[in-house]
């Protein structure tokens, strides 16, 4: 669909809350968004968001982690930060559209057995996509 509105979802290491986020807004809206995940210090997609996500359907296992700097000079209609870390160091890009913020806390910050940790990833992924289903581009 060539009118779909552009969406960057921006966190700190583009492991956990953007790449969930990316693929809840891909599965959840995509014929409306093309939707892609960054961070400021990019590191990998952490197994827990893999086994989550997988847990609703959706498969991200493909999903990479990627810098923020791959896309300098793409312009999007949208730009969410999801930590706070990633709204203090998001670069302002010319031509960007709404810049729009919502912190969620960082599961991969939670220490525990693997239970305890896919918990946290579970109550996250649910806070993204709750925020997400009441999105404001949502109505755009």
């Amino acid at each position: 669909m060539a009118n779909r509105k552009r969406v960057l979802i921006l966190c700190t290491g583009n492991s956990a809350r953007s790449q969930m986020g990316e693929g809840l807004l891909r599965n959840d809206a995509g014929d409306r968004f093309e939707v892609s995940s960054a961070g400021t210090h990019p590191s990998h997609v952490r197994h827990e968001a893999i086994a989550v996500m997988q847990e609703i359907g959706i498969d991200i296992s493909n999903q990479r982690s990627k810098s923020v700097g791959e896309f300098d000079g793409e312009e999007f209609d949208y730009v969410l930060t999801v930590c706070d870390q990633a709204r203090e160091a998001c670069p302002i890009y010319p031509g960007h559209g709404r810049r729009l913020h919502q912190s969620f806390p960082d599961p991969a910050a939670i220490k525990g057995s693997e239970e305890e940790r896919l918990n946290a990833f579970r109550k996250v992924r649910d806070e993204i996509r709750s925020y997400l289903q009441h999105f404001p581009i949502q109505s755009d």
